[in-house]
């Protein structure tokens, strides 16, 4: 005899991506709106933040601002402490600050109806998101990014992780934020290098879901290169809410195979590790795109003049379009155990998104590693064109 129970429940997440200029001065009521929304009464909730150094060098009064403005508005109390981590890759790379920042929650009493905020780049979100995702099993956790890259891609979506075991984002949750408050004013402080850095992920939201969209970045691209903050607000909330829209209409938790928001990726992924991060994210992605474009181009699904304007608009951006670690010579060529591990990630069949018209991607499940060597030898020669 055979019997069993069947549980079937569905869970609601709901959070908001705020635009403004100023967050932490104390006119600004944008942050103290949200806390009182969600004060519980007779329970004295508390806020822990994780800054990454490179925001905090660059601006050096914001810890002061934080401060300020928590003894200004006493709904929530601060923390003691503001916690400091450095930015990039190195603090995925090692488990100690994942580790340290749980331990951290546990030490000034942050519990579930509290909140840890992070402060920085696409990084320090990852790490900091899984720390909040795991402690007491969820903390509610605030996004307050500080790069393009992070405003208009990372920061907005339901993911955290860290890197572990030599693979990108190896361990990690889907555990969407209470809310996440882009600040204008920590993109005038970015080098030139992080402030291009992200926006390949605009031209990729473009190029697979909004030709409109692209369209307008081939006649921004001066502005948005000569770093016109205007021209680049409305290029972070266009492409944040093509973002917000996919995970909202699609497959929020990638419990499928397919993933059409990493269009580009699977050899920028790899290309990151092979050059032990000295290409930024944002850069690989944007050689990623070209070669996928270029890719979609050999196979006959997009017009050479597509595939002319993609490139045409990375190099106007200010991108390169491959790197020496791009070049593929025969089937076991380095980048191509990205794919590899492209599918392993996704754990089913590989499934990458190519290009049928620019605004459209399709799903397909193998790549020719011929055309692959074909695409990489054709960009090399267009940068040898552009140098």
């Amino acid at each position: 005899m055979h019997d069993y129970l069947e549980q079937s429940f569905s869970v609601k997440f709901e959070y908001r991506v705020h635009f403004t200029s100023g967050l932490f001065d104390t006119t600004n009521t944008l942050l103290e709106d949200f806390f009182k929304e969600r004060q519980i009464e007779g329970m004295q909730q508390k806020i822990l933040f994780v800054l990454d150094e490179g925001v905090a060098q660059s601006h050096p009064g914001l810890v002061d601002k934080i401060n300020a403005y928590f003894d200004h508005f006493k709904t929530v109390k601060l923390a003691e402490n503001i916690v400091l981590v450095p930015g990039g890759e190195k603090v995925k790379n090692h488990s100690y600050y994942n580790e340290f920042l749980i331990n951290t929650v546990n030490d000034f009493g942050i519990d579930r109806h509290s909140y840890l905020a992070a402060i920085g780049g696409g990084s320090v979100l990852d790490m900091a998101g899984l720390s909040a995702a795991v402690a007491h099993r969820g903390v509610k956790h605030i996004r307050i990014p500080t790069t393009v890259l992070s405003q208009n891609d990372s920061g907005v979506g339901v993911k955290n992780g860290v890197n572990f075991k030599n693979k990108k984002n190896f361990m990690g949750t889907f555990a969407p934020p209470v809310a996440v408050f882009n600040d204008d004013q920590f993109l005038t402080t970015l080098t030139d290098r992080d402030w291009r850095s992200g926006m390949s992920e605009a031209v990729k939201v473009a190029l697979i879901k909004d030709a409109e969209f692209f369209n307008w970045l081939e006649l921004h691209a001066f502005d948005l290169s000569k770093r016109d903050l205007p021209t680049m607000n409305y290029l972070i909330k266009r492409c944040a809410e093509l973002h917000l829209q996919h995970i909202r209409s699609g497959d929020p938790f990638e419990t499928g195979s397919a993933r059409p928001l990493d269009f580009g990726h699977w050899s920028a992924h790899k290309l990151e590790q092979l050059t032990n991060f000295e290409v930024m994210h944002g850069e690989a992605v944007a050689m990623g795109i070209a070669l996928d474009s270029v890719y979609s181009g050999l196979k006959g699904d997009i017009s050479a003049d597509e595939v002319r304007r993609i490139i045409n608009l990375l190099i106007n951006l200010g991108f390169d379009i491959t790197h020496p670690m791009m070049e593929v010579h025969e089937e076991n060529s380095p980048l191509l155990l990205g794919l590899d591990e492209f599918r392993e990630h996704l754990g089913g069949r590989l499934t990458i998104t190519l290009l049928t018209a620019i605004g459209k991607g399709k799903e397909v499940n193998e790549m020719d590693w011929h055309l692959v060597k074909k695409a990489s030898e054709q960009l090399k020669a267009l940068n040898l064109e552009k140098a």
